[in-house]
């Protein structure tokens, strides 16, 4: 068996260790151990008290021993047990092993009075000095991560946004935030145990002395001063023995919990910060020599001063010497990377989507400058996640010096998809139907609706509220562009990597449905297509556990993805339909001629990408010409225009009318669900002279 087999074995058991350590930590405080067990026992708790109190000073930031909280938990405990099995031995054998009597010999030198001193002097310092100061700083710094804790994600979201960070290292920090809150609280708590072990120290260091003087004369047959000196002496010493361990952690936590993030550890950050400036050494050297001329001990304070003109010398010329190293490196890094092959698949790498600007644009981007165009990107996601179901990839924002200063590019798999210019220090003013040539500004069209608008200046703002208009920034400008791009194209956007992890998600809550359909039913692909298709139709996917299990009802019977699409619309009917109801839940609609229907019917043809329909063009212009006009006339009463037709014809039509009407709706008689009244606005005929 190979060592790091061994090894591995022995952390992987670690946890089973840990809880026969505390169960043994209770044991420990019901029985009597030996003295020299409890020797042993309290050599482990000194031992254990210098290695936290040296991965403190080692670790570079606080998370890095983020098991402190609880550890600190478990060796207040520990030493609480050791004090209990201490004051056993002193009360019922007089000794308590060799380790408390040999410690309050060397330390005190049997004096009990100036033992009583240096421990009181110890808790003192560990109570109100280190551990109240740690206590304080882990409140405040509990108190500002979870104030902070918006803010630091909104800059994750920006940094992701941007391109500046990927989604694993978005991930790390998100959860690196959550762990620092963490921390920070049980420090908090965890202080307490310290407060709460030196309150628990003094109270046993009274009974003891009291309790051991009472039963040495007593039970023992000791005269006053025996009794006095000897229980005095053992209760000392195992107080000592407790708190000097206690004292070491209690400045591990300090050193913790006021441990900034740094690249160094504390010893490399004093030495660092301490010796960056040499002025500061030879000023202290000047006032050293000073005080030994004015008289004080001149032997330390001249070694002193010399040792820091020395050291104030030497850093002068390092930053000399470290310049020239400095200038070496930079050349043999230039050598390097001119004999290094350029790594081409960087160049092949296309974003799902970006945002490409131009330099007049660039303040709307700085945060620097005000500009907040990448916490609105965030909100947009967020909020499709909601309205589309699936989370819209990763927006990247650049800028194009190719572009007009003015102009922004919407781009969806590296192909540009939608443009439009912005004027960013500039308000977009729509007229809502209104002429008011009072108000002065540059004509231009709304990107996202090409509605008519104008540019007006931020003086002209109020005024041209007042008069009717409806006023927004540059930045809603291009996040309404943006968000009714992504909602036109999310059929293009949805990648497969992107239903896998919408089924992932949905297996959490249905995974029998899930294990059945994928992939003996359904492949990943055409999954997708099928809600590709929905999205086309702005239908939203969001109820995916609907979706799969439609899905695994019908794809035993059809593979075809257009009629699987129209079973799963008749599951998500009241989802579709509802949007579209007025106030008395009545549908208005248009309705087609059965000879249309027909038509189309007879028309299908199938091939490998699909049914389409082969109408004569002619007959199929007229047919949309007239789809139109009843369009046009539902419009201008108020309503939505939605036409209503059976169900395999209902895909069809839709793509039909989908270049000349895209804002028209198409449901299929099973769609229909019950508790609606349907309100006939008119009906398409093929031949409107008949």
């Amino acid at each position: 068996m190979t060592t790091n087999t061994r090894t591995s074995r022995l952390f992987k058991s670690t946890d089973i260790l840990t809880a026969l350590g505390i169960v043994g930590i209770v044991i420990i405080m019901v029985i009597t151990i030996p003295a020299g067990v409890l020797d042993f026992l309290i050599v482990i708790n000194i031992t254990g008290s210098v290695l936290i109190l040296m991965l403190a000073v080692f670790t570079k930031e606080s998370l890095e021993f983020s098991v402190l909280p609880s550890l600190l938990l478990v060796m207040t405990l520990f030493r609480l047990a050791l004090n209990l099995s201490a004051t056993k031995l002193i009360l019922l054998e007089a000794h308590a092993g060799q380790v408390i009597q040999s410690f309050g010999q060397f330390v005190i030198r049997g004096n009990a009075i100036v033992g009583f001193i240096v421990f009181c002097i110890l808790v003192v310092v560990q109570f109100i000095v280190i551990t109240k100061g740690a206590e304080r700083v882990s409140e405040v710094a509990a108190r500002f991560t979870l104030d902070a804790m918006p803010g630091k994600q909104m800059s994750i979201d920006a940094d992701l946004n941007a391109g500046v960070i990927t989604e694993q290292e978005a991930r790390d920090r998100r959860k690196k935030i959550q762990q620092e809150a963490d921390f920070y609280g049980a420090m908090d708590g965890a202080s307490k145990f310290v407060k709460g072990d030196a309150i628990a120290a003094i109270i046993i260091l009274i009974i003891n002395i009291i309790g051991g003087f009472i039963i040495g004369m007593a039970t023992k047959d000791m005269v006053i001063t025996q009794a006095l000196h000897t229980y005095t002496l053992l209760t000392i010493g195992d107080g000592l023995v407790t708190q000097i361990p206690a004292l070491l952690i209690s400045t591990a936590t300090g050193l913790v919990v006021t441990r900034a993030a740094s690249d160094a550890n504390l010893g490399q950050d004093i030495a660092r910060q301490l010796f960056k400036t040499p002025q500061a050494l030879l000023v202290t050297a000047v006032v050293l020599t000073a005080l030994a001329v004015l008289g004080l001990p001149a032997i330390p304070l001249l070694t002193l001063a010399v040792l820091l003109v020395t050291a104030g010398y030497i850093l002068q010329k390092r930053p000399k010497v470290e310049a020239q190293q400095e200038i070496a490196a930079a050349r043999e890094s230039e050598v390097e990377e001119v004999r290094k092959t350029e790594n081409v698949f960087n160049l092949l790498t296309v974003d799902h989507m970006e945002i490409e600007i131009g330099y007049a644009l660039i303040p709307l981007v700085d945060a620097g400058q005000g500009g907040d165009l990448l916490d609105r990107i965030v909100l947009i996601r967020r909020q499709l996640a909601g309205e589309l179901g699936f989370i819209v990839p990763v927006i990247r924002v650049r800028d194009n010096m190719n572009l007009q200063p003015n102009q922004y590019v919407i781009k969806i798999k590296g192909a540009d998809i939608a443009t439009g210019e912005l004027l960013a220090d500039h308000y977009l003013a729509f007229s809502g139907g209104l002429d008011n040539d009072d108000i002065p500004g540059t004509p231009t069209k709304e990107p996202a609706f090409g509605l008519d608008a104008k540019w007006i200046n931020a003086a002209r703002r109020e005024q041209a509220e007042l008069s009717g208009y409806t006023v927004v920034d540059a930045p809603t400008v291009l996040a309404t562009h943006l968000t009714e791009i992504i909602k036109t194209n999310a059929h293009e956007i949805l990648s497969r990597e992107d239903v896998k992890k919408l089924i992932d998600h949905a297996k959490e809550q249905s995974p029998a449905v899930v294990e059945e359909l994928v992939p003996d039913l359904l492949s990943l692909g055409q999954i997708q297509k099928v809600l590709a298709n929905l999205l086309w139709e702005r239908v939203s996917i969001r109820n995916m556990s609907t979706i799969l299990e439609t899905l695994a009802d019908y794809a035993s019977l059809t593979k075809d993805i257009d009629k699987l699409t129209e079973h799963v619309r008749q599951g998500l009917a009241r989802q579709i339909i509802q949007p579209l109801l007025d106030a008395n839940k009545t549908l208005p609609v248009i309705t087609l001629e059965p000879q249309i229907e027909q038509l189309i019917l007879d028309n299908l043809r199938p091939s490998e990408y699909g049914n389409y329909v082969n109408i004569d063009p002619v007959v199929m212009q007229k047919l949309i010409k007239n789809i139109s006009l009843q369009v046009e006339k539902v419009v201008v009463q108020g309503y939505n225009p939605v036409i209503i037709a059976a169900p395999v014809v209902r895909i069809n039509l839709k793509r039909m009318t989908e270049r000349q009407i895209p804002q028209l709706t198409v449901l299929s008689y099973n769609e229909l669900v019950q508790g609606i009244e349907i309100q006939a606005l008119g009906m398409v005929v093929l031949d409107n002279e008949s």
